[in-house]
């Protein structure tokens, strides 16, 4: 029987392009859903996200039980989670941009504003850009190594400023290092989006679809 993916659908997320390269990946049961039953059903969660870190922050706490249904999922089963972009972010204990908003704070930190000195480095970050591992990549990744080293495409002004370093599973350059992915427990956000990364993020989905932490 194929494994439930549950899609979150709270207004803010690439819904159809992130549903199509899950497919690509070769996930059969993939459900978009704003339904707190159905995410606390499903084996495997992601949350997508473009637009600015308060709107996400409000469109998830809108949708009744989503996020709670998530947390036990998540924390008290065990189920492999995914954030892409936005989705990544709200991972964090808070964002700043439009004012302060609080986040799920699953990983401690603060999404703030891209900060650069040097005028030829353009905000927003766009286009593609190198994925670089850190050494804690495989902290979490259990069996299965779910980060390579490669090129994504990234699209976002603010970035993820981790507490813990030891979250940090993988960075990228523009102006300054930036945050390319943080891991823990059954948890990885990404930055960057892998349904515009080709090759490189089909691969990604592909392992996340295998993890078994």
């Amino acid at each position: 029987m194929a494994e439930v993916i549950a899609l979150i659908d709270y207004g803010a997320g690439n819904l159809h392009s992130v549903h199509n390269a899950l497919k690509a990946a070769g996930a059969r049961g993939v459900t978009i859903t704003c339904d707190a039953d159905a995410v606390r059903a499903a084996d495997r969660i992601v949350l997508p996200g473009v637009g600015s870190f308060n709107a996400c922050a409000e469109g998830l706490r809108a949708l009744d039980g989503v996020i709670e249904a998530m947390t036990e999922r998540v924390h008290v089963g065990g189920a492999p989670f995914l954030g892409i972009c936005v989705g990544m972010q709200l991972l964090a204990t808070r964002g700043l941009e439009h004012g302060e908003t609080s986040g799920l704070d699953w990983i401690p930190g603060t999404v703030r504003a891209i900060d650069v000195t040097d005028p030829a480095i353009k905000v927003p970050h766009m286009g593609w850009n190198d994925v670089a591992l850190t050494a804690h990549a495989t902290d979490h990744a259990a069996n299965t190594p779910l980060l390579e080293t490669g090129e994504a495409y990234f699209l976002h002004s603010y970035h993820f400023a981790a507490d813990n370093p030891q979250h940090i599973a993988a960075m990228t350059d523009h102006g300054g290092g930036l945050v390319a992915a943080v891991a823990t427990d059954t948890m990885l956000g990404v930055q960057f989006h892998p349904e515009k990364s080709q090759a490189y993020g089909l691969g990604l989905l592909t392992r996340f679809l295998e993890w078994r932490p």
